[in-house]
């Protein structure tokens, strides 16, 4: 199914309730649902490859963005260097992503349990016990699938360069 780039990036950022219908319905239609999430502070090319990894892997992709606050603890003083409902608005422009929630805490537990989508897909810098064990909830019957990493291109470092 063709994704709708008619919609205003916007209206694609969705409440974690909405993007729930969202999935289900799409679901319903037989389409196969990936789940992604990130801090995605200063998007970068590591980001966009990532994200149409994770999109090739089903028909849809919704993008978790971790909130402020859990990005200053994850990352530290002067992170996040964009607001979260800026970075939500930014992924949701992409071509490869259809839908994008903001979450709060450290992983995104609590949102793949609401959305249940069919697939979880994380950065390869992530062991598969751990996504499985911290990330996925108990019960979650869920395919997870490692992306490749992007030697070179983080975000911190890039912060970094910038501040010196």
């Amino acid at each position: 199914m063709p994704r709708s780039h008619n919609v205003h990036a916007r209206k694609r950022v969705l409440t974690q309730k909405a993007a729930a219908v969202a999935v289900r319905q799409a679901q319903r239609r037989g389409e196969r649902v990936v789940f992604t999430s990130g801090c995605f502070d200063l998007l970068h090319v590591g980001h966009v490859r990532s994200l149409e990894e994770a999109a090739s892997y089903g028909d849809r992709l919704v993008v978790g963005v971790n909130g402020d606050a859990t990005v200053r603890r994850l990352k530290g003083k002067g992170r996040p260097v964009v607001p979260a409902r800026q970075r939500a608005e930014m992924l949701a422009a992409l071509h490869c992503v259809d839908w994008v929630v903001v979450f709060g805490g450290a992983t995104p537990r609590a949102t793949l349990g609401v959305l249940r989508p069919d697939v979880f897909a994380k950065g390869g810098d992530w062991p598969l016990a751990v996504l499985r064990a911290n990330d996925v909830p108990a019960g979650l019957d869920i395919e997870i699938r490692r992306l490749r990493q992007i030697p070179g291109v983080r975000t911190t470092e890039i912060v970094k360069r910038a501040r010196r």
